[in-house]
């Protein structure tokens, strides 16, 4: 059809191909603005995640690439060329697809890795699955685009036929070569391994809670060869990936986010513990930090000039925690200072009078 409408038209060669290219790259460009504006008109009305605005966000660059591509692939057997131009564009169109279909496959994997986010959200109280899924997620992510990125660039390789020639002459320098690469890269494949066991043994996850060379943090992210922790005062704590491994480590949601806090305070031994004890357990009494699992006064130490007494909380994580001991801190101390003042520490001294005569 398009030769007998070519042959109607008396166009040279030259201007024919120039015509038919733009036009297939501009019916490439039409599918994929239809496509989009169909897709935005079926989310219109969702504000929360959709999977058709995802599919957007992350396949839409791709797209703009692959399609206008794909029609112009489908209408050069129309183009009138001489066999070398031909055999050179239709390689570099080859080309083109192989990446740009690598693109899109790397965007699947971005559009499913939303999708897994927001089924299993973080913001949830006891989120220790999500913790899992995510982190597992993070690495598989990370190795299948490694992976699509390098198959791409063997698909490439391998539509040359004399690169295939020359892999095949390589063939038998990869073992040795395999061996010096081993070598050489050591670390890098310690950190690699040292990934994929986190990975899927997880001794740390995405948002725990760690304390790591005596800093409090939490996984912001694991990379194949470092975590980052972001520390409450908002720095980055940067570390190689198999320090998790060979170190030990705190790790305070291995298991659940639940956690017991501690509140010390220092008084004199006339201090009334059972009043301390009552107002302890007044505070507590319906503080929406407090989980109502555990509430102790105890006495744990005397020394020579005070009595130590614990006051031993829960709370649902590590930063409800800290901010109900805060509380506990400030209000019993001021229950002290003004219901029992005289318990505040003291300092005791004991002076020897001697008689007057040994004075003079």
């Amino acid at each position: 059809m398009l030769e007998d409408l070519q042959k109607s038209l008396h166009f040279p060669p030259f201007l024919w191909n120039i015509m038919l290219g733009c036009a297939a790259v501009l019916t490439g460009f039409i599918i994929k603005l239809l496509l989009t504006v169909f897709l935005k008109y079926t989310a219109r009305n969702i504000t929360d995640y959709s999977l058709v605005r995802s599919v957007l966000n992350r396949l839409g660059k791709p797209i703009n690439y692959f399609l206008p591509i794909l029609v112009f692939n489908m209408v050069m057997p129309f183009m009138e060329l001489a066999p070398n131009p031909s055999a050179v564009l239709s390689k570099i169109v080859e080309i083109c697809l192989i990446i740009s279909f690598g693109f899109m496959l790397t965007g699947l994997v971005k559009v499913f890795e939303d999708y897994v986010y927001h089924t299993y959200d973080l913001k949830k109280e006891d989120n220790l699955r999500e913790r899992k899924l995510r982190t597992q997620l993070q690495f598989v992510r990370k190795l299948a685009i490694s992976m699509i990125m390098v198959l791409t660039f063997c698909a490439v390789l391998l539509s040359f036929d004399n690169l295939r020639k020359i892999g095949a002459g390589l063939l038998t320098g990869v073992g040795v070569g395999g061996i010096i690469v081993g070598f050489a890269a050591q670390r890098s494949l310690s950190n690699f391994l040292a990934g994929m066991q986190i990975a899927f043994t997880q001794p740390i996850r995405i948002d725990d809670v760690l304390v790591v060379e005596g800093e409090w943090g939490r996984v912001e992210e694991i990379t194949l060869t470092y975590v980052v922790l972001a520390i409450w005062d908002e720095r980055k704590l940067i570390l190689p990936i198999n320090y998790f491994i060979e170190k030990p480590f705190q790790n305070w949601t291995r298991t659940g986010s639940n956690i017991l806090g501690t509140a010390f305070l220092y008084l004199d031994y006339n201090a009334p513990v059972d009043a301390i004890r009552t107002e302890f357990e007044r505070l507590l009494e319906d503080h929406p930090l407090w989980d109502k699992r555990v509430k102790v006064v105890h006495v744990t130490n005397i020394t020579d000039s005070v009595m130590e007494i614990r006051l031993l909380i829960s709370a649902r994580s590590s930063g409800k925690a800290f901010d109900l001991r805060c509380f506990l801190r400030e209000k019993m101390m001021l229950f002290i200072q003004e219901k029992h003042p005289y318990c505040l520490p003291k300092t005791r001294a004991e002076f020897d009078k001697k008689p007057s005569d040994q004075l003079l």
